[in-house]
């Protein structure tokens, strides 16, 4: 596959480093020298330094030949720009970076595949949505929905009072017969790796465990993991960058309670009026003593999303030594993200993988509708289309030969969710979730063409 990237920066080089380890044929264009010549020598691409937006650089590239253009540059003008020349110029497919959440809202309103521009992403709309879900899932680390909750996958930490830590599937299964959710993953305390439940794997304390569950089936999750479902209402926000702004705008028009501290006192003016129901102070959210005076121990959640990694994990960690039961950190350095269990912090999010999980879904074969990446494993969460021409069209699981390291996590057949076993039978027009690791991709996507 073609892909022509317009944008080193840190989404654009995060994209072609993802891309160039599955052997993706990749264009980098920038008019950065320093990040063009560092993306050179680190991965196997081809780079153009110029003007996205300039016809001729498009040329040099070879739009005309392009299955995916990915504009993610750090301009919204240049990146809708850059789409629509290049679909004009033979791009097959087109996608724009944008930070005006608005155009999101309204585009099928607009219509922006008219002007040539296939899907819009906002890696600070898609945290803002990641932090609202993880807050409406209080007891849960990651949380991603398929159809609109039509399917949920959720991930947690095994303690020792987990009604299934000992047993192994089979047993969870047979203890449990009507459940309506299904592991899909786990990742053994301690390791990096990244396990696909059989018959015989047994649960252990301190596993990270995925599930896929239907609606009704997180209340069963939250109940055989020993979790309490905490109902999370009072919400501190530490920066009013974008995502905090958009967070904060979310989260209001949810009826959460919002304070939000914002260190530039006109961007805390800005906040204040944009949003009124939103409690903006003014100061340094670094300081303790004013994390006190605004009553940091009664919150129900901390989210720290300023544009330093460090001031986000330093705050989250002492909002938990205070007491908040939930917190959530952005992190943009990678080698942080690695460690969230390790160092206290509930969860940590990252715009990068977002922003590529996003679009990772337009990259792979067969009819994909949806995917995300497991937090910290080396797994991929997707949902196919069957069509008239897929191979599973009308098989029972059972008889289909999917590989081990893959597994069927659910159904979604006329927007209903299901938890599908082996004399399930997919038909046309299902939307099948599988988990698998990376080398049975391929394998898997060949059943859905």
């Amino acid at each position: 596959m073609k892909i022509i990237i317009a944008g080193a920066g840190e989404v654009g080089f995060h994209l072609a480093k993802l891309l160039s380890f599955e052997s993706q044929n990749i264009t980098l264009i920038d008019t950065s020298r320093e990040s063009l010549a560092y993306a050179d020598s680190h991965l196997d691409i081809r780079v153009v330094r110029g003007d996205a937006t300039s016809i001729s650089v498009l040329k040099d590239s070879q739009v005309d030949k392009t299955d995916l253009l990915i504009a993610v540059t750090s301009s919204e003008t240049t990146n809708i720009t850059a789409c629509v020349l290049g679909k004009q110029l033979g791009a097959k497919r087109t996608i724009a970076r944008i930070s005006n959440t608005e155009f999101i809202d309204r585009k099928d309103e607009v219509g922006f595949t008219k002007f040539g521009i296939d899907e819009l992403i906002s890696p600070e709309s898609l945290a803002a949505t990641e932090i609202e879900l993880l807050l409406n899932q209080s007891a849960f680390n990651d949380t991603y929905q398929f159809e609109n909750g039509a399917l949920t996958m959720v991930g947690l930490v095994l303690s020792r009072t987990a009604m299934f830590v000992g047993k192994s599937v089979r047993e969870f299964a047979g203890c449990f017969p009507n459940l309506k959710c299904v592991p899909i993953a786990i990742q053994r305390y301690g390791t990096q790796n990244t396990v696909i439940p059989r018959g015989d794997t047994q649960f252990k304390e301190g596993d990270q465990v995925y599930f896929t569950t239907t609606p009704s089936g997180v209340d069963e999750i939250y109940k055989l993991s020993g979790r309490i479902h905490e109902d999370i209402r009072k919400v501190m926000i530490l920066g009013g960058s974008k995502i905090g702004y958009k967070t904060a705008t979310d989260l209001c028009k949810a009826k959460f309670k919002v304070k939000l501290i914002e260190k530039d006192k006109d961007k805390a003016f800005e906040v204040a009026d944009d949003i009124p129901h939103c409690l903006v102070i003014n100061g340094d959210g670094r300081n303790v003593e004013l994390l006190q005076e605004e009553s940091i121990e009664d919150m129900d959640a901390f989210i720290s999303v300023t544009g330093n990694s460090e001031t986000n994990i330093m705050s989250c960690l002492v909002a938990k030594s205070k007491g908040v039961r939930k917190t959530i950190a952005l992190v943009e350095n990678m080698d942080y993200y690695q460690l969230s269990h390790s160092i206290g912090i509930d969860t940590l999010i990252n715009k990068k993988l977002l922003a590529a999980n996003n679009i990772f879904r337009y990259v792979r074969r067969g009819e994909v509708v949806a995917m995300t990446k497991l937090n910290n494993m080396n797994a991929e969460l997707l949902e196919f289309n069957v069509s008239a021409t897929s191979y599973v069209k009308n098989k029972a699981i059972k008889k289909i030969d999917f590989p081990r390291s893959a597994i069927i996590g659910g159904v979604i057949r006329n927007g209903e969710g299901l938890i599908a076993l082996g004399d399930f039978v997919i038909e046309e027009g299902d939307h099948i979730v599988v988990c698998c690791l990376p080398q049975s991709i391929s394998r898997v996507e060949k059943l859905f063409i």
